[in-house]
Parts: structure tokens; sequence; C-alpha cells
């Protein structure tokens, strides 16, 4: 799921996410026609959400605001604790995919971190920003940090994004006061990293707030103002009660004056320091005490030749009005126009777009989630509709799956039964399949037509008529033969049934692919960051050179089959030249075998798992392959080792195991684990789905 993406997200508040999305956005509108701009995370209170609507404003985005917001802070919480965060991961991929496919590039800005502190023990933005395939740039606050401080932080971050499994295309340290930029620079340089770190000065207009937002706060009334003059920066607020002297002795530029309404002195004297030419210029009065100056001295002012200075009227007192614009916090507005101009100028000095865009388009996505992965699955699957047929509706994990699958409207359901103990179990179950499709083989119209067809296919190899009818009772091979007839496009079966049950029927009924000897299996390992395939783990006990070959050329196909690269590793305990015996050798002439058969594949062997998986084996081993370091595909010698190798990286690392996956059939046919969870039914049947699938494209 490579998007066109970044996400931008901090560890702490007032970090300025905002200024760093500002700028990016300045950038992109520049390359992009058509730019979204997306929250995950939102705070409960819409009106809380300040980033939203200023970036649709200032950018002028043709975006709705509720496609711009996942979800909000409590419904994040919740899920979690539920035990939800599947859930509300794959709806947040739902919603980026959505954007990905109207918009050429999507800008995603994160919640705080520090938000979460008390409630998760870890960063929210990674697991999304992993889950969402996308880059990742953090933002660190310098503010009241020295140099050593900064550069621990850099240091940490990069480390944790690393491991999370997250790409970073740059950090941005933002409010850097002037005497650290130089020690940070040097600290970052000694660690000798290719990071791309940017050091962005504190600029103090910047975190000051305006007249505009004082009088949204305190709901001032406005007495005299004009509306250029509500974006004055505000740097300071006093209170006036002395005299005349000592006031305009103590005032600076750019102070918000706070004087009762009744001081006609003060409000005469402000205004004449304020056409003096070597006097400060206050940013305006604020009238307490909810006194309106009279008409005479309103008149007066106006008569000023210069605009009078803003003057808004509040019915608090003195007292009370400065502690509430102490409190303040300074925001960044569509009307901000001189913020706005200062934070681009900030973006365009301190940051190498180019090198930042080079960065971006090196940046390749190789990572995919478990939660990826399923959702990937789902749409495919949801996108070309298909009929699988279960056979196990005695199952009540089976009925539990069947119900989940027609609710997410990703497959059609036959189910095999008595349509009444059926309608009643889910009942019990309060389960809903009435979209479900079922048959009872023993009373359908179908059964003659059925043992006829099977008999005439078996007849050579023995079969009378009587036994072809008995078989055609027996739920698996009545199913089998709705698939032989394009009934159904997919069957998935061994809940309750042995593999060999499952798979005789396909084998005498539907038979191998033209060039494939031998049916086979897969399992795909959902690990934390990649997908990986595992043949033959269930099916197969000692393979022959030939079918091992087979085993690999099925396995590659399935792994391209649902967008992994097919980089092939043929397992021995010897990689290349450097052993000997008859394991080796067999697993040698399946690989030569394998690349005559297929030489537009990647394929490796005999290799060793370390060799196959890691690159700095790889290099030591087999330094000029293709495939070391970088397989996806992972061809086991033998079921004892396959089977004992999937089971313990799946419990040593916590990966989801989805399989086993029959391959080399002529249709598609699954096997499930008697001890398989309905999760696991779901994931079968969608993969069923997906490769009758393929079917089509042929």
């Amino acid at each position: 799921m490579h998007h066109q993406s970044i996400y931008i997200a901090s560890s702490e508040s007032q970090s300025g996410t905002l200024i760093i999305s500002i700028g990016f956005m300045e950038m992109l509108k520049g390359r992009y026609k058509n730019v979204a701009f997306f929250r995950p995370v939102v705070p409960d209170k819409r009106e809380e959400e300040t980033h939203i609507p200023f970036m649709l404003e200032h950018f002028d985005l043709k975006i709705p605001y509720d496609s711009c917001v996942g979800f909000t802070e409590s419904e994040v919480i919740q899920a979690f604790a539920d035990n939800r965060e599947e859930t509300l991961i794959e709806a947040l991929i739902a919603k980026v995919d959505y954007l990905q496919q109207h918009y050429d590039f999507i800008l995603i800005d994160g919640y705080p971190r520090n938000r979460f502190a008390a409630t998760f023990d870890f960063d929210i933005n990674l697991k999304i920003a992993k889950n969402l395939g996308t880059v990742f740039c953090p933002v660190l606050n310098a503010k009241d940090k020295d140099a050593d401080e900064i550069n621990n932080e850099i240091q940490l971050l990069s480390e944790t994004i690393l491991s999370e499994g997250c790409r970073e295309l740059a950090i941005f340290v933002n409010r850097c006061e002037s005497d650290i930029v130089e020690k940070v620079q040097q600290g970052h340089l000694h660690f000798g990293t290719h990071q791309q770190v940017y050091l962005l000065p504190e600029i103090r207009e910047i975190d000051t707030p305006t007249l505009r937002q004082i009088v949204k706060v305190l709901e001032a009334k406005i007495i005299l103002c004009e509306d250029e003059q509500l974006n004055h920066l505000v740097r300071s607020s006093k209170i006036a009660a002395m005299g005349v002297a000592n006031y305009l002795s103590r005032i600076a530029e750019d102070h918000l004056i706070i004087v009762p309404a009744d001081r006609n002195d003060i409000i005469l004297a402000s205004h004449l320091s304020y056409a003096a030419k070597n006097h400060p210029n206050i940013a305006g009065l604020i009238l307490s005490g909810g006194i309106t100056p009279s008409d005479t001295i309103i008149d007066l002012i106006k008569d000023f030749p210069q605009a009078p200075i803003p003057i808004l009227s509040v019915k608090s007192d003195s007292y009370q009005t400065a502690i509430a614009v102490e409190q303040v916090k300074p925001k960044i507005t569509a009307e901000d126009t001189h913020k706005i101009i200062l934070i681009k100028a900030l973006f365009d000095t301190h940051i190498d777009k180019e090198k930042l865009a080079q960065r971006f388009r090196e940046s390749k996505n190789n990572i995919i989630t478990p939660v990826m992965f399923q959702y990937r699955l789902f749409e495919k699957a949801r996108a070309h509709k298909k009929t699988i047929v279960l056979p196990e509706s005695e199952d009540e994990r089976i009925l539990r799956a069947a119900s989940v699958l027609l609710q997410r409207d990703i497959v059609n359901i036959i189910l095999l039964g008595e349509k009444e103990e059926i309608e009643h179990q889910c009942a019990q179950l309060r389960l809903d399949i009435s979209k479900a499709s079922i048959i009872n083989p023993s009373k359908s119209d179908l059964l003659e037509t059925f043992t006829e067809q099977f008999h005439a296919l078996r007849e050579a190899k023995g079969l009378t008529l009587p036994a072809a009818r008995d078989a055609m009772v027996h739920a698996n091979y009545f199913a089998t033969m709705l698939l032989y007839n394009g009934m159904a496009d997919g069957m998935v079966s061994g809940a309750s049934h042995t593999t060999a049950d499952t798979i005789r029927p396909a084998l005498q009924i539907i038979k191998t692919k033209p060039g494939i000897s031998i049916v086979s299996s897969v399992f795909f390992m959902l690990l934390e960051t990649k997908v990986l395939i595992y043949g033959d783990c269930a099916v197969n006990l000692d393979p022959t050179a030939e079918e091992l070959a087979h085993i690999a050329i099925s396995s590659a196909d399935t792994a391209a089959a649902f967008g992994i690269e097919p980089r092939v590793a043929l397992l021995s305990y010897s990689t290349g030249d450097s052993g000997s015996g008859p394991e080796v050798e067999k697993v040698r002439e399946a690989t030569k075998m394998a690349q005559q058969l297929r030489p537009d594949l990647l394929i490796e062997g005999p290799i060793q798992y370390d060799a196959a998986i890691d690159m700095k084996v790889a290099k030591k081993k087999l330094p000029h392959s293709k495939v070391a370091g970088r397989a996806t595909v992972f061809v086991f010698p033998d079921l004892n080792t396959g089977n004992n190798t999937y089971k313990a990286v799946q419990r040593s690392t916590g990966a989801t195991a989805i399989g086993p996956i029959l391959q080399g059939l002529k249709l598609p046919v699954n096997d499930l684990s008697r001890g398989c969870l309905v999760d696991d039914i779901v994931n079968t049947v969608a993969i069923t789905a997906v490769q009758a699938q393929q079917l089509d494209q042929r």
C-alpha cells in the first residue's frame, strides 16, 4: 500500500506540527494538482480542531471536512480499551485509501503523543504510520532544551522509528534558540548518520497571540478597530492603574493595555503616544468593567489623522481580564497573514526542498503489516465477489465466519446441510446468514447428476455407481462437484475433517494444474512489518527434487497473486557450494529444475534460513545473489522442517500464520486446521476467493 503521502507528528504539544504542515503543503501544492489533508486523530470537540479548518481555508483544498478526519481522541482510547485496535486501524487504512483514489498526494498530520501518555505505552502515531505504509516526519520541540538534550532526542527517536519498522523521511527540530543551533548540528554530525535533520529557529512572532484571538477568547466587544488591526501581535498585557506620566514611561511596543473605561486620561494619552514619532505603538486598549466611553471621547479619537488604536470592551474587571489575556494560547488562523508569511519564509530558508523531495522519491515502501495485508485481502476479494462453498455447517466456527463474511460483503456463501437446523442454530447464536445459500446434499436435485458425473470420472479406476452415490452424500464430495460444475468458485473445509478428506475429492475430481505434479501448501506468515510465504509445511512428507521444484514454482505464483514479489529460497542446512550430502543435493537439483522450468523467477538454493532473510549474513555467504537476504518465499526440504519452523516463528515472534493454503489444483480448494479460529476461517475464505479471481485473468 504505497501511498503518495507523508505523516508528520510530534511527541509533545507546542512543537509546531502545523508550521511544518504549512511548509509541506506549500511545497506540495506547487507539485501536485490535488492534495488532501488528513488527521487520523482529532480532539473530541470540533471547535478545538484548528489544523483542518486552517488548511482547508488557506490552501483552498477541495475536500470536505469530514474526509479529513479519522477518529476523535476518546474514540481511539475506547477502541484500544475494547481490544478493537485492528478494526480502528483498518478503518483508518480505508479512509486514507479513499483519499488516495481521489487525490494526488496526502499530507497526514498526527496527534501529539503526550495526549495519550497516560493511556498508551507506545507511540500511536508510529503505529498508525506503519500500518498506512507512509514515510514519517517527527517534529521535536527544542524550546528550553540544550544541545545535548536535543541530540539525544534525535538519536532515540531515530532508533525508535527504525525498531517500529517505519521509514523516516526527515526530522524537524523546531523552536531552536540561536545559541544552540551550531552545537546541535555538530552533535548530529558526530553520530555520522545520513539523516536529514532540519533545525528551525524560534520565531517569537509565530508564538505570539493576535488581537483577533484575544477578542474571540474574551468575547470582547469592538468599539473602534479596523479589520487589519486585529492581526496585531500582543506581546504582553499591562493594567493601567497609575497616572499618565508613570503609565507612558512603562508601556512598550505591542503591549495590550487593560484600563477601566472611565480613565479618559489613559485613553487619550495612549492615542497621543501612538501619534508621536518617538513613542511606542501599543497593540490596543481593553476597557474593563463593561463601561462604554462617552461619545465625546470617541468622536475626539476619530478625529486623529491616523487610524485609531483598537479599543475593545469587556464586562470583567481589570484583574480578571488580565488573567484571561495571559491564558490565551497563540494559534495560527487563516487571517494571520503576517504569521503565515513568516512560516513560509522559515520553511524556505531552513529546509532543502529538493533534497527532501529526492529522499522521498528514493524511499521505497516494503512494509506490509498484518492489518495492511488483511485489509488488502478483503478489498481484493470484495472487488470481484466470488462464491465459496463451506461444507461443514455443523461447526459453530464456520457459521460465525460465514456471518462475518456476509456482513462485510466479502464473498457469497453456500452452506451444506439441513436448512432448518442451520437456521435454528444461527438464531440461537444471534448470527445473520440470511444472504447465504443452503443446500442439503442428500435431498438436492443435483445428487443424481453429480453421482453420474463422478461415476464417469472414476469408472476407469473401478468406481461403481452405488459407491459414487455414497460418496456424493459426503459433504466434501458434493462441495467439490459444485466447484467442478462452476456452481461455486472455491471451497474451504477442514474445521472438522482431516486434510486427506479435503484433498482426496479434489484430486479425484478437479486434479492438478497442467505442468504441476503435486498439490502442496503454503502459510502466509504475517510478521510485524512484512509477509513471508512458507511452503510446504502441511501436506508433503518428504518431496522428491522434482516435487520440491514444483512446490517452489507454485509458492512463487501464490506470492505473486497476493502482491508479494516472489524471491524464492530453497532451504537447506548448507548455503551455495559449501556443503554436501543427500538432502543438500536434493535441494540443489530441485533449484536447477525450478530455474529451468521458470527462468522468469528469482530462485536461489540451497541456502540456509539466515542467509535467505538477513542481508548481513547474505553479503558474507552469497554476496552476488538477488535472493539472499531479501527472500520472500521460503521452501522447506521436508514436512518435518517446515512444520516445526512455521510454528517456531509463529510462537516466538507473535506472527499471524494464515493457512495452510493449498496450491497446484486447477480450482481453489483450501484446508483448515481443526484447531482453527473464526478469524482463520474468514482469512482462508478471502484467500480462496482471490485465488478464484486469478483464474479469471488467465
